[in-house]
């Protein structure tokens, strides 16, 4: 599928029919039937250390079928930073989850652990040192941001269910849940992008929806092998492109990181650029003088001077991004949307917000509303993928 598979429709089309329906509410309905469902591990291999044989590079990945499958391709599902796969399949309050959800819509559901995290064993002596769990961050971004304040749109949070507390119930499963990760960015990336690789060839081509920090995973998961992946779902991916932003107290609210975290601009790993970019510092970068509106930050581009560089493989499949009213990633996900179409990628960018679906925080897939975004998703594949496409 080249890049006219994402221009078959009018964009402005497309949004007015998600918007249309965005506001309905979704409920869970009666119980599911299920054809078949287990359990894998993709990727991984085995090395030496310290005068033993371990396995690392693995993945865990847990599937249903439903007993109505419409849709010919799959879902996988990678969580992000501090997460599991348990985020899809249920919410702290005991509602249904995202893979139940997909699995009502007719839709094969793979929900992933990642290398070294969950049911995907820890191997410290390949991966290195391991993140910490830190209760008052996941309180300040993904639980009570309103809190604290911390960028301009936090105080529009409304959507947890519960106290966003310690000693609340709501919280204390959420919090339970929390895993640490490998630390070395890097690592994360390449160590995923080559398990979910894996995991493709293994179940076939599939649509891939990463969240967070798994977002710089659906890159060269795409990139390195377009005719397995055909759609990606980014659901407010890791960015911006090139520096992380620290936030600062008002009015500022905004400064770059005094490093390179996504040195290849949407990843911490090469990504097959045309023409070629032999190292990262081959991409020659600016930021912009002015925000694109009040409360976004500053983005980093290509020079508009300089030959730009596409990224080719990523214009094979229909991409969507989207983001929250109320994340952390409001002030810049529109930097990474801005990269990518200057590298000649064309993605849908739906702002929930702007479809009426307000106050919600970056862990949406657990809020109160989480099927109504979830609905959004299914409405946006319908159409990326219609009928005639996925063989139904």
């Amino acid at each position: 599928m080249n890049r006219s598979c994402v221009g078959f429709i009018s964009a402005i089309v497309l949004f007015s029919g998600l918007a249309a329906g965005a506001t309905a509410q979704v409920k869970d309905s009666g119980p599911l039937t299920i054809a078949r469902q287990g359990y894998l591990f993709a990727g991984g291999k085995y090395s030496t250390v310290n005068d033993r044989q371990v396995m690392s590079g693995h993945l865990y990945v847990e599937f249903q079928i439903p007993s109505s499958q419409t849709h010919r391709w799959p879902i996988v599902m990678v969580h992000g930073g501090g997460q599991s796969g348990t985020n899809f399949t249920g919410t702290p309050d005991g509602r249904e989850g995202w893979a139940q959800f997909f699995l009502r819509q007719g839709y094969a559901v793979y929900v992933v652990d990642q290398p070294g995290r969950g049911r995907a064993a820890y191997q410290p002596d390949v991966y290195g040192s391991a993140t910490r769990l830190d209760l008052e961050n996941v309180q300040r971004r993904f639980v009570a941001p309103e809190r604290y304040n911390l960028w301009p749109q936090a105080h529009l949070h409304t959507q947890w269910p519960g106290k966003g507390a310690p000693g609340d119930a709501v919280f204390d499963q959420f919090y339970a849940s929390q895993l640490p990760g490998i630390e070395d960015f890097t690592l994360q990336q390449r160590l995923n992008r080559d398990a979910i690789v894996a995991l493709l060839e293994k179940i076939g081509p599939a649509i891939l929806l990463t969240h967070s920090q798994s977002g710089a995973f659906g890159w060269p998961v795409a990139d390195a092998r377009p005719d397995l992946v055909k759609a990606i779902l980014a659901i407010e991916p890791n960015g911006p492109p090139f520096f992380d932003i620290v936030n600062v107290p008002a009015p500022e609210w905004f400064r770059n990181g005094t490093n390179q975290t996504r040195p290849w601009g949407v990843t911490a790993v090469p990504l097959a650029y045309s023409p070629a970019a032999a190292q990262a510092s081959d991409l020659s970068i600016e930021q912009q003088e002015k925000p694109d509106g009040p409360a976004l930050t500053r983005c980093w581009l290509q020079k508009s001077q300089s030959p730009v560089r596409s990224l080719p493989n990523l214009q094979k499949m229909p991409i969507l991004i989207l983001t929250a009213e109320a994340s952390y990633h409001a002030p810049y996900d529109h930097c990474t949307v801005k990269y990518l179409e200057q590298a000649g990628v064309h993605p849908m960018f739906i702002k929930l917000a702007d479809i009426s679906i307000r106050g919600n925080g970056h862990m949406m897939m657990l809020e109160k509303n989480n099927l109504e975004i979830a609905a959004v998703i299914s409405r946006w594949l319908d159409k990326a993928l219609p009928a005639a496409v996925q063989g139904r």
